[in-house]
């Protein structure tokens, strides 16, 4: 349970540290006894409350987030320059902690407006789209989109919500056996199949590695109303493949804009539970409200979908306890040795994920990252664990492996299904993610107020003590609601969302 002060909270009465609510110049009082500042003390960044020994833990959450690596007098800033990573050696419990709380009764529980698309699941919004086999078409899809979008290509049709050209950087050059070529035709076939899409046009150049037809096959998908192909080679190249792209369009448009919102159960909503551009308060404000929205939506009957593998690392402890299964628990655990293995083999280590932004915003290891990260994730139980794009079939809480780059995570997420994204910011990320409408929730109201068109809603009233997390999840869950029933949101204003279609690229490229 948190502690608060005017300067600084204590997440935990065990916290040897605690995190600044604003900053404390030197010999400024920390809200803790008599204790001043040593030194300037930043916003969102921990001020010792004891003397820390070099070679001790530091304690965050109740958690250990590193050791210091040299001894540290109360009142001092405790970063980078005294803390370093300790090996995440965690006893993993397994489903000890799998009671669902709460649940909704069904005649009781929450509905929104969305897009009934039969056993294809149900959109929250109405988008046709052209994707690339490979980054060969890319071009052509581009071309295709634009004179939809910005030549009057729609007028007439106020119910599409635009086309969107998902395009990438692979597709050829990449052995059909291969784990990378598994993974790309897994993310494709998820949004040709995404219930924010009505209609999908697949291009592709013709010779290229990732053939179109193999994927149709593959996935038991078959070209008819709402799904099309074509190659630029057959069609004779850009100008005609273009023109007979759009044809297709067109006689897509009218059964497109037929579409009509319906209402529709809260099991019909899958959400994207995201970060990017962390900072110390995170795990502190965004996120656990983000978590209690969660929880709202599961106890709804909804799904939610935690990712970022490399930013739970040193936390999976937390979800391996609320495993539903200790199958479950183990697939989990697996995932984590893939990314030691696959980190290892590049020259790398989990212990590096902190970015130049989240240590400007005062997160220092990777440890006190990932238990702020896996806030977002509420208390339900973890139902399933999903590899990269799966589609999401288990309703409740679950997990999906992927990277802790943003594009490719929310890729990932989209390709399982999730027709809504809530992403929490501290620093200040500005993306979204077509089709799927993206939710912006800053960790702090200085950012908030400075990037205001950026961002739908403020979790920094948890910093000052204004709201309580409850409240802020309440906020987040009725907009979560609002949006997936048509409300747009600040990236949608903007448009963005055509360029963040990122698949993960893992093996050799030849």
């Amino acid at each position: 349970m948190s502690e608060n002060s005017e300067a600084t909270i204590l997440l935990n009465a065990n916290d040897n540290v605690a995190v600044a609510r604003r900053s404390i110049p030197a010999g400024g009082a920390t809200g803790r006894g008599d204790l001043t500042a040593r030194e300037l003390i930043g916003r969102g960044h921990k001020v010792a409350l004891k003397y820390i020994k070099s070679g001790d833990e530091v304690l965050k959450y109740g958690q250990v987030i590193g050791i210091a690596t040299q001894d540290i007098e109360p009142g001092r800033h405790v970063h980078l320059h005294n803390l370093a990573m300790v090996p995440s050696e965690h006893a993993h419990q397994f489903s000890v902690d799998i009671e669902e709380k709460g649940m909704v009764p069904e005649t009781e529980r929450r509905t929104f407006l969305g897009y009934d698309r039969g056993l294809g699941g149900v959109g929250t919004r109405n988008y046709i789209g052209v994707i690339a086999s490979v980054n060969c078409s890319a071009t052509v899809s581009r071309y295709i989109a634009d004179y939809f979008n910005k030549q009057g290509g729609l007028d007439g049709f106020d119910n599409v919500d635009g086309v969107v050209a998902l395009t990438h950087g692979g597709g050829c050059a990449l052995n059909t056996k291969s784990e990378g070529y598994r993974l790309l035709i897994r993310t494709i076939q998820g949004y040709a199949r995404h219930p924010n899409f009505g209609g999908i046009l697949l291009i592709g150049l013709g010779c290229e590695t990732n053939q179109i037809a193999p994927i149709l096959e593959h996935y038991k998908m078959e070209e008819g109303e709402r799904l099309r192909t074509m190659t630029i080679q057959q069609h004779g190249g850009t100008r005609k493949t273009i023109d007979a792209a759009i044809a297709e369009i067109k006689a897509m448009l009218p059964m497109v804009n037929s579409a009509r919102r319906t209402e529709q159960p809260l099991s019909k909503l899958k959400v994207a539970l995201e970060c990017g551009g962390s900072d110390g308060y995170s795990g502190i404000s965004a996120n656990p409200a983000l978590g209690y929205a969660s929880d709202l939506i599961v106890r709804n009957g909804g799904t939610t979908v935690l990712s970022e593998t490399p930013e739970i690392y040193g936390a999976e402890h937390l979800l391996t306890k609320r495993a539903i299964t200790p199958a479950v628990a183990e697939k989990l655990l697996q995932r984590i040795d893939w990314w030691r293995d696959y980190t290892a083999r590049n020259g790398d280590e989990l212990n590096n994920n902190p970015s130049h932004g989240n240590k400007l915003g005062g997160l220092t290891t990777i440890l006190e990252k990932s238990l702020g990260a896996v806030a977002k994730g509420g208390s339900m139980p973890l139902k399933a664990v999903y590899e990269f794009a799966e589609t999401v079939t288990e309703q409740g809480f679950v997990f999906m492996d992927t990277p802790g780059y943003d594009p490719v995570a929310v890729t990932g997420q989209v390709a399982g299904g999730c027709n809504v994204i809530c992403f929490t910011t501290g620093r200040g990320s500005v993306s979204g993610f077509k089709p799927s409408p993206c939710i912006k929730i800053a960790t702090n109201s200085e950012m908030y107020e400075h990037m205001k068109e950026d961002m739908d809603i403020n979790c920094g009233e948890i910093v000052t003590g204004a709201e309580t997390i409850e409240e802020s999840g309440k906020r987040i869950f009725e907009h979560i609601l609002a949006v997936a029933s048509g409300d747009k949101t600040v990236s949608e204003i903007y448009d963005y969302g055509d360029n963040e279609f990122v698949p993960w690229q893992v093996g050799a490229v030849t």
